[in-house]
């Protein structure tokens, strides 16, 4: 059985830790974190979806994410990459377009593989406390659960050899 349950810790007054087990290789899901393609099929809470999804998959390189709600809201979030060690290690800085917190967050990704599966440790680091206690009142875990969800999915209908 795979636990598919979303697990989240605040180990400091900064950070945000989630964790979840995927039943797919680390090089698929790596890709799935990764490439335009596959992040347009998964990522987004229920009822959101990728409307603009930019990758540019090297250290320095931007990234940005516009998605839409059911009501026709947007949401766009956008950084650059810090680290890249597939398929192990994404580390990159996250900042909202319409942000309540101040500062960047920087986004610490790790995926570890064992048999098989693969586990992604992603830990939140805010600029300040209070930035970390804002996204702690938001519905993030939902929205997370959500996403992780239709990316479990996606992960057991492709094949490995699409990714």
């Amino acid at each position: 059985m795979i636990d598919d349950h979303l697990v989240v810790d605040t180990p400091g007054d900064r950070e945000i830790v989630l964790s979840r087990m995927f039943d797919a290789p680390a090089r698929l899901v790596f890709a799935a974190f990764t490439r335009p393609e596959l992040l347009v099929r998964w990522y987004g809470a229920r009822g959101w979806r990728l409307v603009e999804c930019q990758v540019d998959l090297r250290v320095g390189g931007p990234w940005r994410f516009v998605s839409q709600g059911p009501d026709g809201q947007l949401m766009g979030q956008s950084g650059h990459y810090r680290q890249i060690e597939p398929p192990h290690r994404l580390v990159y800085t996250e900042l909202f377009d319409d942000q309540s917190y101040p500062g960047e967050t920087v986004v610490d990704q790790e995926f570890t593989e064992l048999a098989g599966r693969t586990t992604v440790t992603t830990t939140l680091r805010f600029a300040t406390p209070g930035g970390r206690d804002t996204a702690l009142r938001y519905p993030m875990a939902r929205g997370v659960t959500e996403s992780y969800i239709r990316l479990a999915g996606l992960l057991a209908t492709t094949p490995g050899a699409e990714l």
